[in-house]
């Protein structure tokens, strides 16, 4: 097994990423003693593949649990939501002693996350990451929260679990198009703290997409090292974190602008390539390294362009709305090189006009 702390003091946390781990979640809970009872959340999907099999492992540990569902799907990452799982938190008599499992991917994981942070005023909760996207990113450093008409992840909060338990052999039932979601999200570590990363994703291209499982894990391990690394240094965004944004704020205006049928690992490729032009038009970054981050981006089959149907004017104005945005003016993480990036609020509107097209 391997493990990575989230150093954080008294709410460091272990990330723990092996093969079959779920079967292990039970026992490892129960050493740990997080709540006197625990209450899986998971969407419909999830639950029919694997809520068996967690609710077994938690039982015959002899832990007290049970399982509340939802329907699947970002369109569901919503108010309405939180009000019906809180609603049968309540009906449940669920208390401060207990303890949430969020048990799928970064929908799941921020609903329930969101949950346990305002559910009276607080509860344990841990992380059970069953897509990539999940394992490699939105697991790991306490956000939470959900979308509102205006925008993407505008309601939440940061609120840290108390262990992240990551099982990769639930990907062999991941989708392809879910497995493609995830890679986003590693190539983007790659261009913004690790070179030699980057080229290790470029060499293994293959042997990732085929999920042989060692080479997958490196991946999964590197990823959650670095993203802890930046929560350490900096918890709630208020510097270095805005770093892991890289693609994500030209990415959530697509998604927005889409209605959520543009996924988030998608949207987030069309991105960083989008924000790339950006850093080669403010002479941040060279053409030769932009073009070397599309060709990784293209060869591991994901979107390097924004669908032009696609309204413009609507993506510009969820800029303003972004969470991070100041006065309406949005912050960009701007590759200066495979490895480094820098952040600014100096962006020229036809420069942004240009990403987007």
């Amino acid at each position: 097994m391997k493990i990575i702390e989230v150093g954080l003091g008294d709410r460091a946390y272990p990330i723990m990423v092996q093969a079959g781990l779920l079967e292990e979640v039970g026992p490892d809970l129960a050493r740990r003693a997080v709540g006197k009872r625990y209450i899986i959340i998971s969407d419909d999907r999830v639950a029919g593949l694997y809520g068996a099999k967690l609710l077994e492992s938690l039982k015959s540990a002899g832990l007290d649990c049970e399982i509340l569902t939802f329907d699947h799907g970002e369109v569901n990452k919503n108010l309405s939501t939180i009000a019906e799982l809180t609603r049968s938190l309540a009906r449940l008599g669920v208390d401060r002693k207990d303890c949430l499992v969020a048990m799928g991917g970064g929908v799941t994981g921020d609903i329930t996350g969101f949950v346990a942070a305002i559910y009276m005023r607080g509860i344990p909760f841990v992380q059970v990451p069953t897509t990539l996207l999940a394992q490699v990113d939105s697991s790991v450093g306490g956000k939470t929260g959900v979308d509102i008409p205006e925008g993407k992840n505008l309601v939440g909060s940061f609120y840290q679990p108390r262990a992240v338990y990551i099982d990769s052999n639930v990907l062999a039932s991941l989708p392809f198009v879910e497995l493609l979601n995830g890679l986003a999200e590693v190539i983007k570590y790659g261009v913004i703290y690790d070179r030699q990363f980057f080229d290790f994703l470029g060499n293994r291209r293959q042997q990732i997409l085929d999920l042989h499982l060692s080479v997958v894990e490196e991946v999964i391990v590197r990823c959650c090292q670095i993203k802890a690394a930046v929560v350490e240094a900096d918890e709630k965004e208020g510097g270095l974190r805005r770093i892991l944004n890289y693609g994500h704020t030209l990415g959530h205006a697509v998604e927005a602008a889409s209605d959520f049928s543009i996924a988030h690992g998608m949207a987030v490729a069309m991105g960083m390539v989008a924000v790339n032009t950006i850093a080669v038009g403010k002479s941040l970054l060279s053409s030769e390294d932009a073009q070397t981050i599309s060709d990784l981006i293209a060869d591991f089959r994901l979107p390097v362009t924004i669908p032009g149907d696609l309204d413009k004017k609507l993506m510009k104005s969820f800029l303003k709305t972004d969470k991070k945005a100041v006065a309406g003016k949005p912050f960009f993480v701007l590759p200066t090189c495979i490895g480094a990036v820098t952040i600014t609020d100096d962006v020229a509107d036809e420069l942004v006009d240009k990403a987007f097209s």
